[in-house]
């Protein structure tokens, strides 16, 4: 059941006692041939010689996930809030202002807002910051957390170009935090979207726990996707056969990975050490500080080994840890080295974690090598540590499409929405405007005006 403020609209990928032939479609179409039914499983044995011969000419993917790298429409932050864990949020958010300003240069930036009340509060943070709002929208839906990479939206292509939203099964990271508030924001988006949102909660997945060179090859751990706590009923044959269909995936680098119980519920997301350049670069860290990671001598094995689907050997570069245990802007001892690894590629910057660490410099100017064509920008990530993430960890891409997909316009002032709350320029409540001061009222349709009152 969706939560108040998400509306739900999924189209089932799945069905209890039937077997999906969507993953042949491509295949028969290419004969002429359309499918529109499942089969019953009591059924199946009989076709069993034809649909051999049926996958065999079924040779692409339904699907495709564009690279991080490729040209967004936008990108998708789910803002900190306090309403689950009681405090934190106001320690984190200013680094969301730094993303959403650097980002709304070369995109538009869409914002998951808890209620009514949040939008009001972060337009006040963006305006004093003079963030530019006209690329700003927002969604208000419920949520639990900000960790958008892993419960926010994935967007693919469908055989004929059109875009569709996967909505994969989020478990809180096996079971750690609360999720079902999370779980519900793909398939809102989706809506306020109107894009198809197909609903793949038979399987677990992170966006974290995935990392894709756009040609083919994904890499990620077994421990953060294929374990008991995140899919017990599906074997890795399985688990393969869902991203090789859902994201165009035709080669799988598998590494162990390590169980990371309570110090990291994500249990080792292949986005905190390894991220592709194209299909020709790895970045990672060198084997010292990969083992520093908890990386085993045979997963970095496996990356030192690694290449591409036409067998081409991957370049590799690697940035530092931080010098020093990251510290939070009050002095607290996070208690460990940061990586550099888990930055975000937008159109116009890159965006990297810094930590106020002598590496920062370090670490920005090898990836300004990287991405000659884009600007790096450091975001301050020394509180968002200490809540588990850094910047990948809190983004999500929207790639553009030929006909571009944005959020529902608001409906004109007055039409079928009512004022339902006030605030001035830093996100205070306002009982009634001040005469000559510019303030913000937010409608029931989430529609945020910004007025001043001169009579």
């Amino acid at each position: 059941m969706a939560p108040t403020g998400c509306i739900n609209a999924r189209a089932s990928a799945t069905g209890e006692g039937v077997v999906p032939l969507s993953f042949l479609s491509s295949g028969l179409e290419g004969l002429g041939w359309s499918i529109s039914w499942v089969f019953k499983l009591e059924h199946m044995r009989r076709f069993l010689p034809f649909l051999s011969c049926l996958i065999v000419l079924s040779a692409s993917a339904q699907y495709s996930m564009p690279h991080e790298e490729s040209e967004h429409e936008g990108t998708w932050l789910q803002w900190p809030h306090n309403y689950t864990y009681g405090s934190g949020a106001e320690d984190a958010e200013m680094s969301w202002v730094a993303m959403t300003d650097a980002l709304t240069g070369g995109e538009r930036v869409h914002i998951v807002a808890y209620n009514e009340f949040e939008v009001g509060h972060i337009l006040g943070l963006l305006q004093s910051a003079e963030v530019d709002l006209d690329q700003v929208d927002f969604h208000i839906c419920p949520n639990d957390d900000f960790w958008v990479r892993d419960n926010g939206p994935i967007f693919v292509q469908d055989a004929e170009g059109e875009w569709v939203i996967l909505d994969w099964g989020f478990n809180g990271w096996g079971g750690d935090t609360p999720y079902e508030l999370d779980d519900a924001v793909p398939a809102s988006i989706a809506s306020a979207l109107s894009v198809l949102s197909i609903d793949l909660s038979a399987m677990v997945l992170e966006g974290g726990a995935i990392e894709i060179d756009g040609n083919g090859t994904l890499m990620a751990t077994r421990s953060s996707i294929t374990q008991d706590d995140r899919n017990p009923d599906l074997t890795e044959s399985e688990i393969e056969g869902y991203l090789s269909e859902y994201l165009g995936i035709q080669q799988f680098i598998w590494l162990d990975g390590q169980f990371g119980g309570s110090e990291d519920i994500t249990d080792q997301h292949i986005d905190g050490f390894v991220k592709f350049v194209g299909d020709h670069t790895v970045v990672t860290m060198n084997n010292s500080d990969l083992a520093y990671w908890y990386v085993s001598t045979s997963d970095r094995a496996i990356i030192d080994d690694a290449a591409n689907v036409e067998g081409v050997p991957y370049e590799r570069v690697n940035l530092p840890l931080t010098q020093y245990p990251v510290q939070t802007t009050w002095g607290q001892n996070v208690g460990f080295r940061s990586t550099y690894v888990n930055y975000y590629v937008a159109n116009e910057v890159v965006l990297v974690p810094n930590y106020d660490d002598p590496m920062d410099e370090v670490a920005n100017d090898i990836i300004q090598g990287l991405y000659p064509d884009r600007m790096v920008v450091g975001i301050n990530c020394q509180n968002i540590l200490l809540w588990g993430g850094m910047v990948h960890c809190v983004t999500q891409q929207q790639p553009i499409g030929a006909a571009p997909m944005s959020l529902t316009d608001y409906p004109s002032h007055g039409e079928k929405e009512e004022l339902v709350m006030m605030f001035d320029l830093l996100g205070r409540q306002l009982p009634h405007p001040i005469k000559g001061q510019p303030y913000l009222k937010v409608y029931t349709s989430g529609r945020v005006e910004k007025v001043v009152e001169w009579e």
